[in-house]
């Protein structure tokens, strides 16, 4: 950008510097929501859970089905942004 273009639009700096931001936060969030490992954990302490007898066998099935469907979900973004 040349010098007088940068001086044209220094009043917009603001607004770039904000959009720059909430594109920063937004892809921060993705991350965190598309990261396989907090369902992993959360899996292998629901297996924990019922082999201690903490839950029961219907429970555990409900959970993981959600789990598993979550890290479905996961993959398959994975896949279309890898692409």
């Amino acid at each position: 950008m040349g010098l007088l273009s940068q001086l044209a639009t220094l009043p917009l700096a603001p607004v770039r510097g904000v959009a720059w931001v909430m594109e920063r936060t937004l892809e921060a969030a993705e991350n965190e929501y598309y990261d396989p490992e907090p369902i992993e954990r959360e899996l292998a302490e629901l297996e924990r859970a019922l082999l201690a007898g903490d839950i029961d066998e219907e429970t555990f099935d409900r959970r993981e089905d959600e789990l598993l469907d979550r890290l479905d979900e996961i993959r398959a973004h994975a896949q279309g942004t890898d692409t």
